[in-house]
């Protein structure tokens, strides 16, 4: 049983497609643990995505991150993170696979519905960023 973290962003939450992105995780075997509605600050968003400091799109990613608010869920089962990244699919939508989250939810690569964790050791990060060990069910 794996855990990794799902991030519902700023323009999938604006559209109102969150229940349709999280039944699309449970209806592929991947049950919501934990889950909160939250508003990014810059400085979270910047320590969230640090990883990515010296990469030209970053600050364009923190702004969009701060946009509006977030979903953020823990989502638990069998291979969790690559199932999570095969239901997201490719980063750019016009290349993700039909079905896929941003396929069918995103509108550039830039705006693309939905972060999840690439590992193992990534989402255990990731999740405790967002959630206390008590807050996980």
């Amino acid at each position: 049983m794996q855990q990794t973290l799902s991030i519902i962003k700023p323009d999938a939450v604006k559209k109102g497609v969150i229940g349709k992105i999280v039944d699309r995780f449970e209806s592929n075997r991947l049950r919501v643990a934990a889950m909160k509605k939250v508003r990014l600050s810059k400085c979270d968003a910047k320590a969230f995505y640090a990883v990515h400091s010296e990469r030209p799109f970053f600050n364009d990613l923190v702004d969009f991150m701060v946009s509006g608010p977030v979903v953020v869920m823990v989502l638990e089962g069998e291979n969790a993170v690559a199932k999570n990244r095969d239901l997201m699919g490719a980063t750019n939508p016009k290349e993700a696979a039909p079905g896929t989250i941003r396929a069918d939810f995103a509108d550039s690569i830039d705006a693309n519905a939905v972060h999840g964790s690439d590992s193992l050791e990534n989402a255990k990060n990731e999740i405790a960023f967002f959630f206390a060990t008590r807050e996980i069910c």
